[in-house]
């Protein structure tokens, strides 16, 4: 036990995401992670075989899905013996339950491990009640002239562009306010503009259709009920289109920016990451694109304090780095989760600022600053759709194999090739996790 092992993440693999009412919506989250969870076994050839655990969970849960993790692996090609475990850390759930496998991996506890998530937004068209899930969601009761109560309710969950992005279903028990009202302020605090938040959103759709047109995502995915790419992207979309979209947070508050266009949808989707040691993964001549370094949760107190709901992230980032003795100059590829595209500029603009690095993060010195071009330059959940679970999945296995790239084009950088990753979640939460490139 006094050995800590390395953690390789070998590889991932999810589902295209869906709109909420589209592809997936007669999919569970069951019949979600399990293709999910075939696609990797088929892809690293994992029939049959135990690994160490499989740890995942869903944020949208139906009574059905109690054992979800466990019932999963055993309609799987795993072997039956596989344990598995459901962990629930909000948005952040598909890198928790990462870090989750990968501490077991480190204390040499398991030698190998499948981690991630699955949620079906369109679970929330009827409240979850699966007693109306299938008449809401068939198609006579989703065409859109003559159903406009359904359309005022996928709207709330992000169908079209334009639209406000979350469900009432989700506002924050303590506050009464939506995650998108909660960010406005926050918005709003930091001077964060309409058109530097659009710049993002076009940014994201760019990068993914670049992502899915290059081959980039081919490894990382699994075409799932005729999808071989993510229903929300817009690879059409412009500056002036996403001009157009109309306010939907803040709307009370003096100058409001934020858009259902400039805001992720919630979505259908599943993903997850193959992690191990380094022997487990060279015994069986699976690749290791980057080693899991180092994590950091954090939370603070929207309820009674300063900071915003969606903030968490900017202290796990921040504290992350300061205790390996790093500053942004030091990271090379940045995996900033954007649930909105104001909330990864106003923790852009945070870890700029010397004030608010010293007297609320305790930074000797400001993190430094990042052009936010080079953020999330395969797209984020902004064109992907945030499936709440699934996400951290997607993240961490591009960022994995971006980490690799990098390695292999720069080998006289003199140092390993690093990432940094964050995940904001409900509740205050957040979570990141470094990476960094293999000799």
């Amino acid at each position: 036990m006094d050995t800590i092992h390395d953690v390789v993440i070998v590889g991932g693999n999810r589902l295209p995401f869906a709109l909420p009412g589209g592809s997936y919506a007669q999919a569970s989250s069951h019949d979600m992670l399990l293709a999910t969870l075939e696609g990797l076994v088929d892809r690293f050839d994992l029939a049959g075989q135990q690994v160490g655990e499989v740890c995942a969970g869903a944020i949208i849960l139906k009574s059905t899905d109690v054992s979800l993790v466990r019932q999963v692996v055993l309609s799987s090609s795993l072997a039956p013996t596989t344990p598995a475990l459901g962990l629930r850390q909000a948005g952040a759930t598909g890198l928790t339950t990462a870090i989750a496998v990968a501490n077991k991996i480190a204390l040499g506890q398991i030698d190998s491990g499948i981690a991630g998530g699955a949620d079906t937004a369109s679970a929330m068209l009827d409240g979850g009640d699966a007693r109306l899930h299938r008449p809401l969601t068939d198609s006579r009761a989703t065409t859109m002239p003559r159903k406009p109560a359904v359309l005022a309710r996928l709207r709330r969950v992000g169908h079209t562009t334009g639209h406000a992005a979350d469900s009432h279903l989700l506002d924050e028990q303590l506050t009464g306010m939506s995650m998108g009202e909660h960010q406005a302020i926050t918005t709003a605090r930091w001077g964060i503009t309409r058109q530097a938040q659009d710049a993002r959103a076009l940014a994201s759709h760019q990068g993914l259709t670049h992502a899915w047109d290059s081959g980039l995502l081919d490894d990382l995915s699994t075409e799932f009920m005729g999808l071989t790419r993510d229903e929300p992207l817009r690879p059409d979309v412009t500056m002036g289109r996403l001009a157009q979209a109309p306010i939907a947070y803040g709307t009370t508050l003096p100058n409001p920016t934020m858009t259902g266009a400039n805001a992720a949808p919630l979505a259908d989707g599943a993903s997850l990451t193959l992690l191990s040691n380094r022997q487990w993964a060279s015994d069986r001549g699976l690749p290791m694109l980057a080693r899991l370094v180092d994590s950091h949760t954090s939370a603070v107190d929207y309820v009674h304090g300063y900071d915003g709901m969606l903030h968490g992230g900017t202290y796990a980032g921040a504290h992350l780095l300061a205790r390996h003795g790093l500053t942004l100059d030091d990271i090379d590829v940045h995996s900033i989760h954007e649930p909105f595209a104001a909330t990864l500029l106003t923790t852009l603009a945070a870890w700029a600022d010397v004030d608010y690095c010293r007297d609320v993060l305790g930074l000797d010195a400001p993190l430094g600053s990042v052009d936010p071009a080079k953020v999330n330059q395969f797209g984020s959940a902004l064109a992907a759709g945030h499936p709440p679970a699934a996400t951290g999945g997607r993240v961490l296995a591009i960022t994995a194999k971006m980490v690799a790239h990098h390695a292999a084009n720069n080998p006289h950088l003199g140092r390993p090739s690093r990432a940094l990753v964050v995940l904001f979640g409900a509740g205050g939460i957040g979570v990141a996790a470094l990476l960094e490139s293999l000799p």
